[in-house]
């Protein structure tokens, strides 16, 4: 252990002279430098093991090499006294002498692989029992039919002595092979000290040069950090100017014009959003009251065929006015994150968002069971509406015709849980995790004209959040998708009335 302890101090030494002497302005040749010095003696530990990799590859290449050739030729004796046994007991049977013809080729090549086989064992008894049973095996051609059939028995001795060699030949590898493991640990020994010593000093100079890299590098950390969290105020709060390398303090400056980019890009999004709302409700208002005009019959009488058009132009348009509403409903969230908590009535909440949904629901033929008591809790109305109509509106959109639509309420002391669920498809597996991401699109088909946005689910989540709940998926032992919007107590100032915010929450069949 002294060569490695030696080693040790020196490149420490070697190091902090350099550090005094040259210290590196640039990132790149601070990096270079920490590069060198760390694998220097990572790259001697690679050269020793490599080294001894070599040798231990080359003597079990060519003990694999051996094994297999010796294993191969075990099994053709194995495989030719089988041939030889079938052949003779053939020929007991049909006469053939063709077959003694075969028995004598196989009993030949036998004898060939035993020879092989002796330098291999050559103390082993039962190959010497082998050598014996082949001379006389080798008579039985020359013998009557009868005498024939009476030595049959003899290959029942012979396949157990070629099989105790077949196990012989085994214990053979297994013995070379424990003879290179042996060596192999000794020089697995050999190498874990000077892997320690070696690593030790690596590591050492990784911590020295890590440290001189992380200082700045967290100081653009928490600038960044400061950019997403505090957004169009990011640049009112920088930190400390950074002091570093050249291209870690141009990174910096870059920041700083990446946030007033950022601040412009947000507002230019917002006015987006605005005047896109505007420009698409209007046309689209113009060409819903123009088909509802012409299906009044103001143009004159519309047939069947055309009514049926102007019906589908119609929903067109209702499912195109629910997909803006829902984007809007998305950036509002994105932005507005004050809470608006009052007293309400939760049955009322969730009638009037039915309400909206009563022409969909009719023409699904779905008939909802919703709970009818009142049931006053603590939320923010707008943002709990704006849940439960997109969780109502997936679930008419995913929803079988004919189906079932439930809401219920279950109240707690301190949270309450509302569910919406519905028969039809359930949601695939794969598609759980992601049920709630933004603009994700699952395999489930859409029962409508056109494809959702994919971000109603979204809301419904954010819309959770804001007033400290949240919405999951969860199963149902009737109905195939359940949605559980758990909000908790927002506030305790109201006791007016305990019963009714505690109430039960039966169950009342109506169809919208």
């Amino acid at each position: 252990m002294v060569v490695p302890v030696t080693l040790l101090r020196r490149t420490l030494f070697m190091t902090s002279a350099i550090t005094r002497r040259w210290r590196p302005r640039s990132l790149l040749q601070l990096v270079l430098l920490a590069f060198l010095l760390v694998t220097l003696p990572l790259a001697v530990l690679m050269i020793q093991a490599g080294q001894a990799l070599s040798e231990l590859s080359r003597l079990a290449d060519v003990s694999a090499r051996q094994a297999v050739e010796e294993t191969r030729r075990a099994r053709s004796l194995g495989a030719l006294a089988l041939e030889m046994e079938r052949s003779a007991r053939q020929f007991a049977v049909v006469e053939e002498r063709s077959l003694l013809t075969i028995f004598a080729e196989r009993l030949e090549e036998f004898r060939e692989l035993l020879a092989q086989q002796r330098e291999l064992l050559p103390t082993d008894p039962d190959v010497a029992a082998l050598e014996a049973m082949l001379d006389d095996l080798a008579e039985l051609p020359d013998l009557s039919l009868e005498a024939f059939t009476a030595r049959l028995a003899d290959f029942l001795p012979f396949a157990r002595h070629t099989e105790a060699m077949r196990r012989a030949t085994n214990q053979r590898i297994d013995q070379r092979i424990e003879s290179i493991r042996a060596r192999a640990e000794a020089v697995q020994a050999r190498l874990w000290w000077q892997t320690a010593a070696l690593v030790s000093v690596s590591l050492v100079l990784m911590l020295l040069f890590t440290r001189l890299i992380i200082l700045p590098i967290r100081q653009l950390e928490r600038r960044i950090l400061s950019i997403g969290s505090v957004g169009s105020d990011s640049r009112r709060h920088q930190t400390r100017p950074l002091k570093g390398p050249a291209e870690l303090v141009a990174l910096d400056e870059r920041l700083d014009w990446l946030a007033s980019r950022l601040d412009d890009l947000e507002a230019q999004k917002q006015q987006f959003l605005r005047h896109m709302s505007h420009e698409l409700k209007t046309p689209l208002a113009s060409v819903r009251e123009g088909s509802s005009l012409l299906a009044d019959g103001v143009a004159g009488e519309v047939t069947p065929r055309q009514r049926e058009i102007l019906e589908l132009i119609d929903a067109s348009g209702r499912e195109l006015q629910q997909l803006i509403e829902q984007l809007l409903d998305y950036n509002l969230l994105q932005h507005n994150r004050q809470l608006d908590v009052e007293r309400t009535d939760v049955a009322s909440v969730v009638k009037e968002v039915l309400v909206k949904h009563r022409l969909a629901l009719d023409n699904k033929g779905m008939h909802v069971s919703c709970f009818d008591r009142p049931l006053v809790w603590e939320l923010d109305r707008t943002a709990t509406a704006r849940a439960l109509d997109n969780l109502i509106s997936n679930a008419v959109a995913y929803g079988e015709h004919g189906g079932t639509l439930e809401i219920r309420a279950r109240p707690r002391r301190d949270r309450l849980a509302i569910e919406v669920a519905n028969s039809g498809e359930p949601i695939a597996e794969e598609d759980r995790a992601r049920l709630f991401e933004p603009f994700f699109q699952g395999r489930g088909r859409r029962k409508g004209p056109l494809k959702g946005s994919g971000i109603g689910l979204s809301v419904a989540a954010d819309c959770a959040r804001r007033q400290h709940g949240s919405l999951a998926l969860v199963d149902d032992s009737r109905l195939a998708v359940c949605f559980r919007l758990t909000l908790p107590r927002l506030a305790e100032r109201y006791h007016d009335h305990p019963a009714l915010a505690l109430a039960g929450a039966p169950m009342r069949n109506e169809t919208p």
